[in-house]
């Protein structure tokens, strides 16, 4: 059964539904981080980086702003608000055959809100080990 990706992760978004993640991500995936050099590979670090991710964005501010959705591929530009920085930034997903997720890549702006996201990511992802 093919997953519906996009929606899948909106409604992951919305329920704030960790522990979904591992439904939608390939053995494969792959997450490509603002911060970190390196891509992170595997579906265990991605879904690390995801969960991660869902605590330090996801507050009553976070919204998406535009969509532009492919065949296998979209991207997904979202808004929030940390600590009085506006962070806009988009999520860029790619996705197999199966509609599971190999590829998840973050871009963020403003340099300010970078830094901010580095800070919190850095101890949220510590926070879980």
């Amino acid at each position: 059964m093919t997953i519906d990706t996009i929606a899948a992760w909106h409604q992951l978004v919305a329920n704030q539904d960790v522990r979904g993640l591992g439904r939608i991500l390939a053995d494969n995936a792959t997450f490509h981080s603002p911060i970190v050099h390196a891509p992170q590979v595997g579906k265990a670090i991605t879904q690390r980086y995801l969960a991660a991710a869902f605590g330090v964005f996801f507050n009553q501010s976070f919204r998406y702003v535009r969509e532009i959705v492919g065949e296998r591929d979209a991207v997904l530009e979202f808004l929030v608000e940390i600590e009085g920085i506006t962070v806009n930034g988009v999520d860029m997903i790619k996705w197999d055959d199966e509609g599971r997720i190999v590829e998840f890549k973050v871009m963020l702006r403003p340099l300010k809100g970078v830094n901010l996201i580095h800070q919190k990511m850095a101890a949220m992802l510590q926070a879980m080990q």
